[in-house]
């Protein structure tokens, strides 16, 4: 049974995109940003197993809220979080958001983490750089990262930042 190592989980949070979500915090980043918000969360040790079908059930309670995937980085256990989003699309009408401190065009051209782009409807990319925080920058910290439209740059090949939240 596949496990996912995650550091909390966060019910009806808006702070990780547009309106009510359930944040999935994985546990383990080998981004290692300076000045990070959640330091804990580097260590994939501090995290507490759950299995694919335990966060599905996770997700699926809150009928309202949508999805974020966020750590740590969820993309260190890509193969995992690759499962937990097919099962979310495949059961459930939620979109997804995840952040991680690759680019995308690192994802995009590794085959392993590329795996995850299919499932996702956003991807806040990018490592938190403290000399370019803007506490006015929407569902970010620093002005290096993007909101990607993650099936819009798919299908057009070229990156599209996000504009409008309301989804």
């Amino acid at each position: 049974m596949t496990k996912i190592s995650v550091l909390d989980i966060l019910y009806d949070t808006t702070v990780d995109g547009p309106g009510f979500r359930t944040s999935i915090y994985a546990a383990g980043c080998i981004h290692k940003c300076l000045e990070c918000h959640n330091p804990q969360s580097w260590n994939y040790e501090n995290g507490q197993e759950f299995s694919i079908e335990e966060l599905l059930d996770i997700v699926s309670a809150s009928e309202f809220a949508n999805v974020t995937f966020t750590g740590g980085d969820p993309l260190i256990q890509v193969n995992e979080f690759t499962e937990l989003a097919k099962k979310i699309k495949t059961f459930t009408h939620k979109n997804i958001w995840c952040y991680t401190g690759f680019t995308f065009e690192q994802i995009n051209k590794s085959q392993k983490l590329s795996q995850i782009l299919p499932f996702l409807d956003v991807l806040v990319d990018g490592k938190y750089m403290n000399n370019l925080y803007n506490e006015n920058l929407p569902f970010r910290g620093s002005s290096n990262q993007r909101i990607i439209d993650v099936p819009k740059t798919l299908q057009t090949e070229e990156i599209i930042v996000k504009e409008d939240f309301f989804i």
